[in-house]
């Protein structure tokens, strides 16, 4: 195998990877464009493709190469569509899947609590009656949480469930700001509803 493609083949190896994620050791890389270097270790330093290229030198140049792609990471203020995955008396659990209008590459987790249901009467929310599992919901990331999960709320009137099923498995559409209609069989059921724009 000759070098240049040894070099390709090395340059071939690559992968995704976000700002500040420990990429390898100055002993054994040279740091490229996209990175930086603290304490002997190399960081990415841009949210992009990591590429290993052989070159010249007798260590491989490590860099990071942003994409046309867009990729989404939601930040604190960020408009987002979740996907309800579970509730309980406290909390739903939601699947982040898109940031304003950009898909996310992959769901982020997110907490809407009680308390960020509603702007007032907070003491009277039930969580029962804001969302069900299933439920695509319009909310804004509040705080970036704990290491596992976001935290979002609904307080905004253009916040909250933007799309839902009935029990029957019919969409459902928005009669008041508390309440879907099954467009099938017009029955009822609470929700926190987003104001349609």
């Amino acid at each position: 195998m000759s070098s240049a493609s040894t070099a390709t083949a090395a340059s071939n190896r690559t992968s995704i990877v976000t700002p500040g994620r420990r990429l390898g050791l100055t002993q054994e890389y040279t740091a490229g464009a996209g990175t930086y270097v603290r304490g002997g270790t190399i960081y990415a330093s841009v949210l992009g493709t990591q590429s290993i290229d052989q070159g010249d030198d007798s260590k491989p140049l490590l860099q990071v190469l942003r994409s046309d792609t867009k990729f989404s990471i939601p930040t604190i203020g960020s408009e987002v569509l979740a996907r309800v995955v579970r509730i309980n008396p406290r909390a739903a659990s939601v699947a982040i899947q898109m940031v304003g209008s950009t898909p996310c590459q992959e769901d982020f987790q997110g907490i809407v609590r009680v308390q960020d249901i509603r702007a007032t009467e907070k003491d009277l929310v039930q969580m029962i009656n804001s969302f069900h599992p299933g439920d695509i919901i319009r909310a804004e990331v509040i705080s970036l949480g704990d290491q596992r999960s976001y935290y979002l709320a609904t307080v905004k009137n253009e916040h909250g469930v933007v799309f839902a099923q009935s029990i029957d498995g019919n969409a459902m559409v928005p009669v008041s700001w508390e309440e879907m209609q099954d467009s099938k069989t017009g029955a009822i059921e609470k929700r926190k509803c987003a104001k349609p724009f």
